[in-house]
């Protein structure tokens, strides 16, 4: 598997590098796996892409502070993203993976296999909940969603390390829908940031996937 640890300067870039990063391995006529790992310097929001909009941002809130809204390729609800919060994007092959193009079992094995690595940096250990969340403490910390190709999946996701909480709560609105262990709890009452450096949480990924070739991007 490849590995690249890429931020590009604006926050379209860094949603349109995961998607372009998909189309590669759709185009490339073989298996091609992908580990990219980007840390966003300004926040944002992204919108899942079927989410509405006006239901589930604050948008008024988000003009304000000058925070664009954004949305990505794969489902899910709206997140938000910046500085403490560590992004990563996993593409992966149905070839080489048959088993993946199950769903649940594609949520389970990348869940599983990121909870696995980051529990030993945790007191507590790492949880997966919902359908796809990482907790700790019964606090969520990460959020998940994938795109499905022909012949790759995009699974990518949202690592909250040294993120300000508050911003969630202004930013977002309640979701449309919450797994039953949210409990009604509001953004910054349910979320959480995972107690590791990002250092190490990076090290831990790249171990997760056995990601060993580092990839270089022409600008």
């Amino acid at each position: 598997m490849r590995y690249l640890d890429l931020t590009l300067p604006t926050p379209e870039g860094n949603l349109a590098l995961d998607e372009a990063l998909l189309e590669e391995a759709e185009a490339a006529g073989r298996p091609m796996e992908t580990l990219r790992v980007w840390e966003a310097r300004e926040p944002a929001v992204v919108v899942g892409r079927s989410s509405r909009v006006e239901r589930e941002v604050n948008q008024d809130t988000c003009r304000e502070l000058g925070i664009p809204v954004l949305r990505r390729v794969s489902g899910g609800a709206a997140v938000v993203t910046g500085p403490g919060c560590l992004m990563y994007g996993l593409v992966l092959s149905f070839e080489r993976r048959p088993q993946l193009r199950r769903v649940d079992v594609a949520h389970r094995f990348v869940l599983g296999t990121i909870a696995g690595v980051l529990s030993p940096l945790v007191p507590g250990g790492v949880r997966c909940q919902g359908i796809s969340d990482l907790v700790v403490g019964g606090r969520k910390f990460s959020g998940n969603s994938m795109r499905c190709r022909r012949d790759h999946l995009l699974y990518h996701g949202t690592l909250l390390y040294n993120f300000r909480l508050e911003l969630v709560d202004r930013c977002l609105a309640m979701p449309p829908r919450e797994p039953a262990y949210r409990k009604g709890r509001s953004h910054q009452e349910f979320l959480t940031n995972l107690p590791a450096e990002p250092a190490a949480i990076r090290a831990a990924l790249v171990l997760a996937f056995d990601a060993k070739a580092d990839l270089r991007v022409r600008s």
